[in-house]
């Protein structure tokens, strides 16, 4: 018998109550917001205002440019070197002047 209640799962409903396995499931992962999430936000530090995550793109050669001008920072020894970085680096010393008009 015990073999047959293992093949058709009647085993685990002698064991557990349907009511309070909904009461379990239905107050922790089916809540509208589950307390595991609530507790998260309320610990979550602020966003920081100072700086924001984008995207941009580029072609694949300007990446690659821009990946061995960071090799080779890093190679002087500016081990801070990174991609945004360096493009701030550029944006500081942008001259508009010296712009293509066919940017």
């Amino acid at each position: 018998m015990a073999g047959r209640e293992e093949e058709t799962g009647l085993g685990a409903a002698r064991v557990l109550d349907a009511d309070e396995v909904q009461g379990v499931l239905s107050g922790a992962f089916y809540a509208a917001e589950a307390p595991l999430a609530r507790s998260r936000r309320a610990e979550a530090k602020p966003a920081p205002t100072h700086y924001k995550v984008i995207c941009i793109s580029l072609y694949t050669k300007d990446l690659e440019r821009l990946d061995g001008i960071v090799d080779k920072l890093k190679a002087r020894g500016i081990t801070k070197a990174n991609r945004s970085a360096l493009i701030r680096v550029a944006l500081e010393q942008l001259d508009l002047d010296k712009v293509p008009r066919g940017l």
